[in-house]
């Protein structure tokens, strides 16, 4: 397969120990969850395990972020409080308590690093295989927006397509939004959110690696007030239209 899926935030999971150091109450972490965790994407994706190899991450964003740089000098959502481990939420207060450099260097090498070298490996063996990669940066993302986001505008599409100026090819994302929109989702390009994920080994240096993020509006899908799946149908014309995408870029 010369295609990759990079699932990032579809897990709830935060383990016991890292728990303790949170300082919200068990009601306010549920709702945090609620509002960050990009919901059932992993089965959302399930269904294009036959054409792309699919790397999920394990625990919540909430533990670590695969989705930032490991610098927050490099990092424009550190600004936020979202660097590559959170020191606030979606709402802009405060979500746990303050790290120091080794429990921060501790979580990095539990979670951040393990992951991305099992990204890049997925990376690798494509190119091996193949000579080009097609990766895949799969989310969702709330029907209306949350007080941390950048785009605070109220109108919002079905599906985002996100790119990267150097790994994304203008055909690329003139594809992704052809194929979309034939669907008859509606689609924009780098809104509500912008940029698409490649390893750090490939960033900006390997044209052979091609990046896409595909975000689905939870309105499609989920109940955004509780989490409930109430639809298959969307599902079938995303992941159809996904497929054609990798089909067409072999």
């Amino acid at each position: 397969m010369h295609a990759v899926l990079h699932i990032p935030h579809s897990s709830t999971l935060i383990p016991p120990d890292i728990l303790a150091s949170i300082v919200l109450s068990d009601p306010e972490l549920d709702r945090e969850l609620l509002r960050m965790t990009d919901a059932h994407t992993d089965a959302l994706f399930a269904g294009l395990a036959d054409v792309a190899a699919p790397i999920v991450f394990p625990v919540s964003r909430l533990v670590v972020d695969p989705e930032r740089f490991e610098d927050d000098d490099r990092e424009p959502m550190a600004g936020r409080g979202m660097g590559v481990i959170y020191t606030e939420t979606s709402q802009r207060s405060p979500l746990r308590e303050k790290l120091d450099d080794r429990t921060r260097g501790q979580l990095l090498d539990r979670f951040y690093r393990p992951h991305h070298a099992r990204l890049t490996a997925a990376v690798d063996a494509a190119l091996e295989r193949h000579g080009h990669c097609l990766l895949i940066d799969c989310h969702s993302f709330p029907s209306k927006p949350l007080p941390y986001e950048v785009d605070q505008s109220a109108s919002r599409p079905d599906i985002c397509i996100g790119t990267d100026e150097f790994h994304t090819p203008p055909e690329l994302a003139a594809l992704a939004l052809q194929l979309f929109r034939a669907e008859g989702f509606s689609v924009e390009l780098n809104r509500p959110f912008a940029g698409a994920l490649v390893p750090a080994k490939h960033y900006r240096t390997d044209p052979r690696v091609s990046g896409l993020m595909v975000e689905v509006n939870r309105r499609l899908y989920i109940d955004d007030a509780t989490g409930e799946r109430h639809s298959m149908r969307s599902q079938r014309r995303m992941e159809k239209t996904v497929c054609e995408i990798i089909g067409l870029t072999t």
